[in-house]
């Protein structure tokens, strides 16, 4: 590791710990030659994700605009912003354990929308709203029923028409 003051190849590491919930470990460290004390983390290196996109473009999956989308279905809740970065790793988590390499966007929506789903109701919603491309009320509506996985019965009126209906 080079020093960035001097570029000096030589430093002692002088702590480390562990970071990011574990996933990384953090070191300080001081250059042999100008004693500049600088830091560094050391990460698991995973096989680069990528996204196939609805318009058939392909891309990298990026961490930081997923943890930028979850900021912004959870903003105005309850939820802790510690737990939304949590919440971002376990859907890298979720998506590096996958066999493929290559993960489609609407995959990713289904996988966050799984999660949200149990953290908080309106992060649900609201990121329904912006990435299954809600186009009016009624959208609004069947995203609350699925929420809720509501299968209510046809009501006696229901029943009567489709009765109507049959004969």
């Amino acid at each position: 590791m080079r020093c960035p003051s001097c570029h000096h190849p030589d430093n002692r590491v002088l702590e480390s710990r562990s970071a990011e919930l574990g996933q990384s470990v953090r070191r300080r460290r001081e250059c042999l030659r100008c004693t500049h004390r600088f830091t560094t983390y050391e990460r698991i290196e995973f096989v680069p994700i990528v996204v196939l996109k609805r318009s058939g473009e392909r891309e990298s999956f990026d961490r930081s605009k997923l943890l930028r989308e979850l900021v912004r279905a959870c903003e105005k809740t309850t939820v802790m912003e510690s737990r939304v970065e949590r919440l971002a790793e376990e859907i890298e988590s979720d998506l590096q354990q996958r066999v493929g390499r290559e993960v489609t966007s609407a995959e990713i929506i289904e996988l966050v929308l799984h999660h949200l789903r149990s953290l908080n109701e309106v992060a649900y919603i609201r990121y329904a709203s912006i990435y299954c491309q809600f186009d009016g009320i009624q959208d609004f509506v069947d995203a609350i029923d699925q929420l809720y996985d509501r299968v209510e019965p046809p009501s006696s009126e229901d029943l009567s028409e489709i009765n109507v209906l049959n004969r």
